[in-house]
């Protein structure tokens, strides 16, 4: 994406990762906070000069100020649009229309500017103005009921996957649009919302059949021995849904009859029978830890022990893929990030580089709109 200017007005993750993709392939992105800043900066973090979710969502931009609220600076923000290709933003659909950064008024401006939208729940609708987050949309569509045990209370999934699915979204959408508009020659409106997002993570989910009641088996879960399962030390999840892996993980834990036993013979059956199996799994995982666990099963049978996300900066197959670099700070000397999401064999895009801190870059980028003027 060499020669293409995304200006990024969005906050927290959903728009400003989809950027960061974006700016992995080799797109140039302006970030472009608010006088207060990416309300991310202000999160959590054991880090006392910079947040930590910012940096993570944030590499490779450079970083300006506008309050566009005001006059003045809503105009450099113009300036900004007319030599853009690329602008994102998560503000609610009335904001933008108050603005006057809508979608008609700056395809007017920029005929081929495409204009993405994140929302919470969309551009239409009762709930158009409502404010949108990644754990509200988890419990709102199901998700937190499926990850919750049986007759259990829900329970939230950690990690933000909504938004970073929408990220995706955001990417993607943006990238198709690009593409169209080398045909047509037109930019057009992208839009991306949570509400999309977190349905579209449960499409297996979300299939209602002619005929059948609502209230159906929707969870794809297989449940017995496919799961989480305690060792010596540690736990480890396992995966043996089909006739190969159940041998293998049958042999691997000396109980080789099972395999043979036409009772447990198809996945459907072994999940019938948890509470026979599940005894006789932990009593044979119990002689050995998690790690020892993984190593013995190697190739033979899915399987990972249950880690600390600290654990991958050096785990040896993400450092043989190359996932984690190191990047300059000028408030931190330095800190190791992901980099490269996806693999490019022939463009494989510029070196990342750090997250901005707050008002790095106005001044460079006003002397670029300056010399842009001049030309």
């Amino acid at each position: 994406m060499s020669g293409i200017r995304v200006l990024d007005l969005s906050a927290y993750i959903a728009g400003p990762y989809g950027c960061t993709l974006l700016a992995d392939q080799g797109a140039e992105v302006i970030k472009v906070e608010p006088p207060v800043g990416d309300n991310l900066r202000r999160y959590p973090s054991t880090l006392e000069a910079e947040s930590r979710a910012f940096l993570g969502v944030n590499r490779s931009k450079r970083g300006v100020v506008l309050d566009l609220k005001q006059p003045g600076q809503r105009a450099v923000l113009m300036r900004l649009v007319r030599e853009a290709d690329v602008l994102v933003h998560n503000f609610r659909p009335s904001v933008p229309v108050r603005l006057g950064i809508d979608f008609e008024s700056l395809h007017k401006l920029n005929p081929r500017l495409v204009y993405c939208s994140v929302t919470g729940y969309g551009e239409q609708g009762p709930l158009k103005e409502k404010a949108g987050y990644d754990q509200v949309l988890q419990t709102m569509t199901g998700m937190c009921t499926m990850q919750g045990k049986t007759g259990g209370a829900p329970e939230i999934l950690y990690g933000s996957v909504v938004d970073y699915y929408a990220a995706a979204l955001v990417a993607a959408g943006v990238s198709s649009a690009l593409y169209e508009r080398e045909r047509s020659g037109e930019g057009q409106f992208v839009g991306v919302s949570l509400l999309r997002s977190a349905l579209t993570m449960q499409s297996a989910r979300m299939v209602w059949a002619e005929g059948e009641p609502a209230a159906v088996g929707r969870d794809m879960r297989s449940g017995g021995v496919t799961g989480i399962h305690p060792t010596a030390d540690g736990y480890l999840y396992i995966s043996a849904n089909t006739p190969r892996f159940w041998q293998a993980l049958c042999e691997r834990i000396g109980r080789p009859e099972l395999a043979a036993d036409a009772r447990y013979d198809t996945v459907r059956k072994r999940a019938a029978q948890a509470e026979v199996l599940l005894p006789q799994l932990h009593a044979a995982l119990a002689t050995r830890s998690a790690l020892a666990w993984e190593a013995l099963f190697g190739e033979e049978v899915p399987c990972a022990a249950a880690r600390q996300v600290e654990d991958m900066f050096e785990h040896p197959q993400v450092q043989a893929e190359q996932m984690i670099t190191s990047l300059p700070h000028p408030l931190l000397g330095s800190y190791r990030g992901i980099t490269r999401p996806i693999v490019f064999g022939r463009t494989p895009g510029p070196e990342p580089f750090a997250a901005p801190v707050f008002d790095q870059d106005t001044a460079a980028v006003s002397a670029l709109l300056d010399a842009c003027s001049d030309d």
